[in-house]
């Protein structure tokens, strides 16, 4: 009796993540995008583990690599928001330094 292939455990969950990481960090939070991230590239490798291992016993591979891809794309965006926002703070910080110690010459 042919058994038909059964949904991959994970890759759903992995790419639903990397879509969460991308759309969190453009839309309000940054920090979230990043924990979605890494939740989306967790749920990626332990999905393709189980392909690796299942010998064709899963489908749904696609939905990993798209999680992971996504995932990783998610990431690297809320790095460059983070690289960002330090340097916003730092110029703000270097700003007020200059006004503190200039008014204190005069």
């Amino acid at each position: 009796m042919n058994q038909q292939p059964q949904p991959l455990p994970g890759a759903s969950n992995a790419m639903t993540f990397g879509i969460l990481s991308i759309v969190l960090t453009l839309t309000c939070c940054g920090p979230f995008g990043a924990i979605f991230s890494v939740l989306g590239l967790s749920n990626a490798k332990t999905a393709q583990k189980i392909f690796m291992q299942s010998g064709g016993e899963y489908t749904g591979i696609e939905n990993a690599k798209t999680g992971k891809i996504l995932s990783y794309i998610g990431l690297a965006l809320a790095g460059i928001y983070l690289l960002l926002a330090i340097i916003y703070f730092g110029v703000i910080a270097a700003i007020i330094f200059a006004a503190i110690s200039d008014a204190g010459m005069n």
